[in-house]
């Protein structure tokens, strides 16, 4: 079954990067609900090694704010809510439970080089559903780069086996702050079929 051209456009067609935010929360409640929507994105062998803390008291924001490069601040601290999206170099230790039916963890065991780059790539795909969640639940999203990810993971992961990823934060945009659509690639430029 094919989604409709409005839960096309809500997710991709019209949905935008909010830098500019209303004055309206967004719930604990909600945030529980993104997690549960974008845990079912597939992961290779299931390792599902993403890790997220979601800041929303003015208490974290001030934790988060020295770690933000100027730019970022205004926005970040506007937001309801900021989404640090990490990875877990421990993921394998997960995987007797996540995938059961193998020995998945042996596979990992051992190899920092596969276990950093499977964290990597499976965690951004991982913050990849989260936006697409966030947006089927009606908030909008602003992902970012553009912070010190040592300052970030030692304030919120500490420990050191957690690392960020991206940031993205998360409400109801102001559609009036919001800037011309950038285009995008045509197919024929970003792709081919063989």
């Amino acid at each position: 079954m094919t989604l409709d051209d409005a839960a096309l456009d809500q997710l991709f067609r019209t949905a935008r990067t909010y830098r500019a935010w209303r004055d309206q929360p967004v719930g604990d409640e909600t945030l529980r609900a993104i997690y549960e929507l974008m845990k079912w994105g597939p992961t290779s062998s299931n390792c599902c090694p993403a890790r997220i803390v979601f800041v929303k008291t003015p208490q974290a924001k001030a934790r988060l704010e020295p770690a933000l490069d100027a730019g970022n601040v205004k926005q970040t601290m506007a937001a309801p809510a900021t989404a640090i999206i990490g990875y877990d170099l421990e993921f394998y230790e997960k995987l007797p439970i996540l995938a059961p039916q193998a020995d998945a963890r042996s596979a990992f065991a051992g190899k920092p080089e596969l276990i950093r780059s499977t964290a990597f790539r499976n965690g951004s795909l991982q913050g990849a559903y989260l936006i697409v969640a966030a947006r089927a639940l009606g908030l909008d999203c602003g992902p970012m780069s553009g912070f010190d990810n040592g300052k970030i993971d030692a304030e919120f992961f500490p420990g050191g086996t957690i690392r960020s990823n991206f940031l993205c934060n998360l409400g109801y945009g102001d559609p009036v702050k919001l800037r011309a659509r950038a285009p995008r690639l045509a197919f024929e430029t970003a792709c081919r079929i063989d």
